[in-house]
Order: C-alpha cells, then sequence, then structure tokens
C-alpha cells in the first residue's frame, strides 16, 4: 500500500507498475531483430 515519506508518495514495486507482465515485447524484438539482419544480408548481397 502507498505511504508517504518526506512528502513523497512511495509505492511498491508492484503498485508502481500498474500492468501485466506478458513478454510479448520479448517476441516483437526477436521478430524485428531478425528481419532486420535478413534485409541488411539481402541488400548486401544485392549491392555488393
Amino acid at each position: 500500500m502507498a505511504h508517504t515519506e518526506d512528502g513523497h508518495t512511495v509505492l511498491s514495486a508492484q503498485e508502481a507498475r500498474q500492468g501485466k507482465e506478458l513478454g510479448v515485447m520479448r517476441y516483437v524484438l526477436h521478430i524485428s531483430l531478425a528481419l532486420s539482419v535478413i534485409a541488411g544480408v539481402v541488400l548486401y548481397a544485392i549491392y555488393f
């Protein structure tokens, strides 16, 4: 539960997060990284 220290509201990590941990962004990062590497390889193969 939130409490006040020295005039500031202090929240626990769970209260401050205010969201679910789905882990979906990890997959978005991996897919976008893989696609960018593939695009780089294709561009390198075309121009060099």
